[in-house]
This record gives C-alpha cells, structure tokens and sequence, in this order.
C-alpha cells in the first residue's frame, strides 16, 4: 500500500504543475464539472488545500467517526440546476485574479500541507467538517478529491492527468463503497469517471453491475 504522505504529493504536485502551466484562454474552456470552468475548479482546489492545512492543524480527541472509505457517502453530484456552488464559487474566483492568481498560491498552499502532514503521525486524529479522521485517512481522501479533479481539469485540454497511485487509491474507495470489484474492463480513469457520475454506465455496465448500478454514482 502507498504511503499516504507520498500518495498525497504523488496527487497534488502533477496538478499543481497542470494548474500553473496553463493559459489564460485554457482558463475558460470546459472541465469535467458540467458549468465549471478551470478558473473555477482551480479555486476550488485551493479551498480544499486550505482546508487540509487547517485540518492538519487541529488535532482532535477520543475516536475517529470517520474513515477515507466512509468519508465519501455524504458527497452526492449536485441536483440539475442547482447552480448556488458554482456561483459563489466564481464570485470569490474573480477576485483572485483568475488562474495568474490561483495557481501560485494553490502551489504554495499545497505544498504547505505536504510539511504539515509530514509533521503528524498517520494514526493522529484531526478534526475536519465536523468529522473526526486519522490523518491517513485524511490524507487518502485529499489524494482522491485531487485526482478526480485533476481529471475533471484536464478534460477538454491536452494537458496530463493524474498518476496511478492517486487513480489506484479513487478505485479502492469506489470498489470499498460499491460493496465490490468494479468491471475488470475499466480502466482506472474509466472508473474515476463512472463511478462519480462523469460518464453514464453503459448497458453493458448496468448488466455486468447487477444491482449495484443503481447506487452509481458512487460519489461525486
């Protein structure tokens, strides 16, 4: 199994360099996050990395309530035409001064995180959303929301996506939440992407999976 430290810089430091190398128009093109555009997504990004420097910095008491498996159920894709994320989220990202602006303190917010959680032990407890983690597990679901982003970055642009550790670790939570192995014939971008509700399953999909096609997406 990967270290969760490395599986955390083996995620956030490709993306971080995606973000930082592209352009101003790459900035407005489409993602994987239908309305979402890169200047939105990478503000997003930066939120969450700033959210794990303070998770790192608030250690917690008594028993984790949550693992990096669990951690994902409360996350379902928004409802069609619920668009109140997206527009705050946009609001705040057009006073950062778009991604000339994000990507460097993305850079150095993550890079912040990767020191932080180098300084505690796995087993630690933090605190975060109102639940309580190891940090490992914290690590795990830091490393999974990056690369499905990454994924969701990258998608109409000809830029590099995430590695196979991070698209390793998306899998395993997909499969620990599905209550199984997922179709042998997915790659492990093809599910990152169905399994989250970027791509629809196939017939095919819907056949191999049985009963559990219904629970798809397993969390977006």
């Amino acid at each position: 199994m990967t270290d969760p430290l490395d599986l955390l810089s083996s995620a956030y430091v490709p993306l971080s360099s995606v973000l930082s190398a592209l352009g101003t128009e790459e900035g407005w093109q489409p993602t994987g996050c239908a309305g979402w555009t890169p200047v939105d997504l990478g503000f997003h990004l930066l939120d969450d990395a700033r959210r794990a420097l303070v998770a790192l910095c608030t250690p917690a008491a008594g028993f984790a309530d949550t693992d990096a498996v669990s951690y994902w159920t409360a996350w379902r894709p928004p409802a069609p035409g619920d668009d109140a994320e997206l527009w705050s989220t946009r609001i705040a990202a057009s006073t950062a001064g778009g991604l000339a602006g994000i990507a460097p303190r993305y850079a150095e917010t993550t890079a912040a995180v990767l020191v932080a959680a180098g300084r505690v032990r796995e087993t630690d407890l933090v605190a975060t959303q109102g639940r309580v983690l190891r940090v490992a597990d914290l690590l795990s679901t830091l490393a999974v929301e990056a690369a499905v982003h990454h994924l969701d970055l990258v998608a109409s642009l000809d830029r590099p996506g995430p590695g196979e550790a991070p698209l390793a670790e998306v899998r395993r939570v997909l499969e620990e939440l599905a209550g199984g192995r997922l179709p042998r014939r997915w790659d492990d971008v093809t599910a990152a992407r169905r399994g989250t509700g970027r791509e629809p399953l196939t017939a095919a999909d819907k056949l191999e999976l049985g009963p559990v096609a219904a629970r798809f997406p397993l969390f977006g």
